[in-house]
């Protein structure tokens, strides 16, 4: 070559691929993070199953998680109820045990509960005026008062339903109908037995009895003068001769 002569540019080392088992050990151990993350460890899937061949593709299945949000009508979310007592309601209803007015109360109670607690803040005017909501637009129609609201509650109370928490508060039976999950129905159930003297017995304070015994003509005695001013006049017998 002459001194002339334009010199060679020095070549660039070229990349050596990793060792197939460098590459082993990096998929190994993005194996074990996913592993990890996902709660299993896939090294054992690996190492029984590859046997020399190249991992191509991993793959991964979640089931529904119990927590999903329900898709549940209305603003107000939704409460857990025994599906036993549901079905006792109907059967005292039928039976004249309980009147239509009290399961009323209680179900427009149960609706109200604040999130966690078993517990509504209604006051019973606020009860009288929620069930009166939709009656109060058709002319006619019977209203719920306040004082069958009160007897309503008392009685509720009486058979174990609901019982009063102070400050005009209710609290439902959670063991009936709860809003919240089971961590606070435990805690609320807690919070009740701590409150009690020592010798006392939290299935006598807050038994978890459905009630009330049979009662037959109940809906009779559940009337006050509100609700006669609204019922329509008995239409009079024509006598045939």
């Amino acid at each position: 070559m002459s001194p002339d002569s334009p010199s060679r540019k020095p070549r660039r080392p070229r990349a050596v691929p990793p060792s197939s088992s460098s590459a082993d050990l990096v998929g190994e151990e993005l194996l074990n993070m996913l592993g990890q993350q996902l709660g299993h460890t896939l090294q054992q899937a690996v190492d029984s199953q590859s046997r020399g061949r190249k991992l191509k593709k991993v793959t991964a299945e979640y089931a529904d998680t119990p927590g999903a949000v329900h898709n549940m009508a209305g603003p107000n979310g939704y409460s857990i109820a025994s599906n036993w007592f549901t079905q006792r309601m109907a059967q005292l209803l039928v039976a004249n045990a309980i009147t239509g007015r009290q399961l009323a109360v209680f179900l427009y109670v149960a609706g109200g509960q604040k999130l966690g607690t078993g517990i509504t803040e209604y006051t019973q005017q606020e009860i009288t005026d929620g069930l009166n909501e939709l009656a109060v637009a058709q002319p006619g129609t019977r209203k719920v008062s306040r004082p069958t609201v009160n007897r309503a509650v008392n009685r509720l109370c009486e058979i174990g339903w609901l019982e009063h928490a102070g400050n005009g508060r209710i609290r439902l039976n959670v063991h009936l109908w709860f809003s919240g999950n089971s961590t606070a129905q435990r805690e609320v159930l807690a919070e009740i037995t701590r409150s009690l003297p020592p010798d006392a017995d939290p299935a006598e304070h807050f038994p978890n009895q459905i009630g009330p015994p049979l009662i037959h003509h109940q809906e009779e005695f559940d009337l006050d003068l509100g609700d006669l001013e609204t019922q329509a006049p008995a239409r009079s017998r024509r006598r045939t001769g």
